[in-house]
């Protein structure tokens, strides 16, 4: 007998009428007309069933701080970063625990159960890393917690950063993070990708790397980092993320970097509400969006994946842990309003950012992880142009998350009494 059927489900693949039998935490049967008993059936009438959503770029140590120590009157880059700054030596770890497992609270409620987040490493007690460590325990039942150690102030930059990551790393924090950008000079910015990718290569993790967040089309540490990448045999390990200087590079070495990223095994993780938010801030008119080349990346066969980046913190006074508002923005800002173009959107907080974490047993098909979450929906380009209510969330089989569809009540002479958005379909 099975645990669970969950029985007339749309797959994110197109097909209806899909019936999902689950036992032991993993899906067992994925049919039409599944003929099998179960302790428990629930009918998605439906609704589009998918893996959980996946957030590729977080910073969770900073996650609903905002206001802390003053709120960021000018909202840009700079002052969040000396914002973040004021506010280190003033974190206390009970206080950022609390923080973050209310925030993993707000991703379980949106199907968002799997987050690789950033942590910064410049702060020599490492408070922060503790206290992530904590949380990653902590809600390992429902939730996958990713932890990168991230040198925010620079790894050359700011001094001791390198031996406070190299701490990090061997207290258990999963990927290299880096911000060579950040770095006084070019020059070292390149040195500190080359160190880190190094330093990775020793450790044996994943490289995660702030690449380039800059409206310099100069800033060209992308291209360094998948030179390293593909030296030390990285391929499939390594993403940068941001990649926002992309955005004002011209065409001829765009036309070269590309081919470079795909031959290395470059993942790209672009971060929407905040690249649209952060960049183009000396711009009058015109204003550039900031965001990379998402379509471009994506035709070069690069695998592109979004992140939420911030939520109420020094540098986002907004944000819900809602994967799909990330989904919609990307969509909007890159002008892939094609169906494909939605679809890839759609994937881009899913499956990609799924392979790029490295989750293992992520899908709907036998023998994955019977993690899902059924949106109010019956199609992902649906499901972003509604920023679908997640009707249930399921971790290994058992709902953790539900609510109530969206619908509003009418009074009005013959029209119907009740509204929920979702297309008609005709027969």
């Amino acid at each position: 007998m099975l645990d669970l059927i969950l029985r007339n489900c749309t797959l994110p693949d197109g097909r209806t009428a899909i019936d999902i039998g689950i036992q032991n935490g993993r899906i067992a049967a994925v049919q039409p007309a599944l003929q099998a008993a179960a302790a428990d059936t629930i009918d998605a009438a439906g609704m589009l069933a998918t893996p959980p959503f996946v957030d590729a770029h977080f910073h969770m140590d900073s996650a609903l701080s905002y206001g802390l120590p003053r709120v960021n009157k000018s909202g840009t880059l700079l002052e969040g970063i000396t914002l973040w700054g004021e506010l280190k030596p003033l974190l206390m770890q009970e206080a950022l625990v609390e923080r973050a497992m209310a925030y993993c609270d707000w991703a379980v409620a949106k199907g968002l159960l799997a987050i690789r987040s950033h942590v910064d490493v410049c702060d020599p007690r490492l408070l922060a890393v503790d206290a992530l460590l904590h949380v990653r325990e902590k809600v390992r039942p429902y939730l996958d917690l990713q932890l990168v150690a991230f040198p925010q102030d620079g790894v050359l930059r700011s001094p001791g950063a390198l031996d406070n990551l190299r701490r990090a790393l061997d207290k258990g924090v999963d990927v290299v993070g880096g911000i060579p950008h950040f770095e006084r000079t070019m020059a070292d910015g390149a040195e500190s990708v080359r160190i880190l990718c190094e330093l990775a290569a020793e450790y044996g993790l994943r490289v995660d790397m702030h690449c380039d967040e800059s409206d310099d089309p100069l800033s060209r540490h992308i291209e360094t980092l998948a030179y390293h990448t593909h030296r030390l045999g990285m391929a499939g390990r390594v993403a940068g993320s941001h990649l926002t200087s992309m955005h004002s590079m011209d065409n001829y070495y765009v036309s070269k970097l590309l081919p470079l990223i795909r031959e290395a095994g470059v993942a790209a993780i672009a971060n929407p509400l905040i690249n649209i938010t952060l960049q183009g801030r000396h711009d009058t008119y015109p204003k550039r969006r900031g965001m990379t080349r998402v379509p471009e990346l994506l035709d070069a066969g690069v695998a592109v994946a979004f992140g939420h980046d911030c939520v109420l913190d020094p540098w986002y006074p907004m944000g819900s842990a809602d994967m799909l508002e990330v989904a919609h923005m990307g969509m909007h800002v890159a002008q892939m309003t094609g169906q494909d173009g939605i679809r890839a959107c759609f994937d881009a907080v899913t499956a990609t950012p799924a392979r790029i974490l490295g989750l293992e047993g992520y899908g709907i098909d036998v023998d994955c992880k019977a993690d899902l979450v059924v949106l109010q929906a019956r199609d992902p380009v649906e499901a972003i142009r509604l920023r679908a209510t997640r009707l249930l969330v399921l971790r290994g089989g058992r709902v953790i998350a539900r609510a109530p569809a969206a619908t509003a009540s009418l009074a009005l002479a013959g029209r119907p009494s009740e509204v929920n958005w979702m297309m008609q379909r005709s027969n």
